[in-house]
């Protein structure tokens, strides 16, 4: 029996749900929607439009299907491989307008689903974007410090963290995810990539894991053209493996980088394709503060999208070299945060990050190590051991 995890976002859910007739959670494949989806509406039937026969009932005549099945409302998962199925939700909903959170919509493949959402159900649903695990979900004891190894080895895909628990390999796991995921799910989705040109590319990217995005590096490596790479990138941004970190820009006069940075979201996938199986292998691998610092960069943000949905995340660097790894942008403004594996005691690093809050204007700056407790290091600069961050957002 798989374990079950508290999910942060539940309240969020529960909160669009009585605002909106349908409620979307994207994410990618294994993630948990439908756990998440049974959990807070158990009320609900659900049906998986993967199912060959379902799937044919609702193409053939999808407005029958809801009318038929939805008294209550209905679960619908994996609802882009019926694309009439849009209008026809469009419809049942007008037709009962006042009804709040009777169609919850699951799906892994966010191009093709957000355009349909636009074209047909714009102002008719609510949107979630469920992530892997982030520590505080995975803590069973919250009077003991947070332990977050094994979720920093194995990433936060629950079939992939629990696969020791099983008896497994979280490396086994994410061998046959990525198989299914070129081989099934892309061709399903009408993406015609080849499974070998995708496994080269994904393990370039680790390799570079965090770095600055240079499709034409990757393509003369590769022996194609930049935007047969550039497609595929996309591809794996759609599939919510990977991340463009944009750059911010403000006006200060200074040469800035303005190239994304790219991240592999998962750090369990990422030591998949670079051969890690274990914390010793991790810590003595050169990826490793790379790796770090997308664990945190990513347990941040999973939180963020949370508690402050409609922030937006970038990273800062200029020419001359000053940088800090995360700017997350506020209505209230901008807040800075900085990843160090070591415990960060530097003081040339303080007045690095009070160059940067006077460039970017941005409220506080906070340093996240490996350390223990809290410690202030300059005004509006503090450093935090992340053991003591996974419940904190600047």
């Amino acid at each position: 029996m798989h374990e079950i995890y508290p999910r942060l976002c539940t309240a969020r859910l529960q909160h669009l749900a009585r605002q909106f007739p349908a409620i979307l959670i994207l994410g990618p494949r294994q993630v948990g929607k439908t756990t998440l989806a049974r959990q807070c509406f158990g009320q609900l039937p659900y049906l998986d439009l993967e199912d060959p026969a379902t799937q044919i009932l609702f193409t053939q005549d999808p407005r029958f299907q809801l009318d038929a099945r939805a008294a209550d409302g209905l679960i619908l998962d994996e609802a882009q491989r019926v694309p009439a199925l849009f209008e026809a939700l469009r419809g049942a909903i007008d037709a009962e307008r006042q009804r709040m959170g009777r169609f919850i919509i699951l799906g892994s493949a966010q191009p093709t689903l957000v355009r349909q959402v636009a074209e047909s159900l714009a102002g008719r649903i609510g949107i979630v974007e469920l992530d892997p695990l982030t520590v505080t979900e995975t803590r069973k004891d919250t009077a003991q410090p947070a332990d977050y190894q094994s979720l920093w080895l194995r990433g936060g895909f629950p079939d992939a963290l629990g696969a020791a628990a099983r008896g497994g390999d979280f490396r086994d796991w994410w061998e046959a995810y990525l198989r299914t995921y070129v081989e099934r799910d892309l061709p399903a989705l009408g993406v015609n990539a080849d499974p070998i040109l995708m496994r080269r590319l994904l393990i370039m990217l680790a390799h570079a894991q965090g770095g600055m995005s240079n499709l034409s590096q990757f393509a003369g490596s590769l022996g194609v053209s930049q935007p047969t790479v550039q497609r595929y990138v996309d591809i794996l941004e759609q599939s919510f493996l990977l991340r463009r970190l944009p750059p911010y820009f403000r006006n200060v006069g200074k040469r800035l980088v303005k190239a994304p940075k790219l991240y592999l979201r998962d750090t369990g996938l990422l030591h998949h394709l670079l051969n890690i199986g274990s914390h010793a292998a991790l810590e003595a691998h050169p990826i490793r503060g790379a790796s770090w610092e997308t664990f945190v960069l990513e347990d941040v943000l999973r939180r963020e999208s949370i508690l402050h949905p409609h922030s937006r995340p970038h990273f800062w660097r200029t020419a001359g070299g000053a940088e800090v790894d995360l700017l997350l942008e506020r209505a209230d403004g901008l807040h800075a945060v900085e990843i160090k594996t070591a415990v960060a005691t530097s003081p040339h690093l303080a007045r690095g990050l009070r160059a940067i809050l006077s460039d970017t204007g941005a409220h506080s700056a906070t340093v996240i190590d490996q350390g223990q407790g809290s410690d202030p290091l300059a005004p509006g600069i503090t450093r935090r051991g992340f053991a003591r961050s996974i419940d904190w957002l600047p």
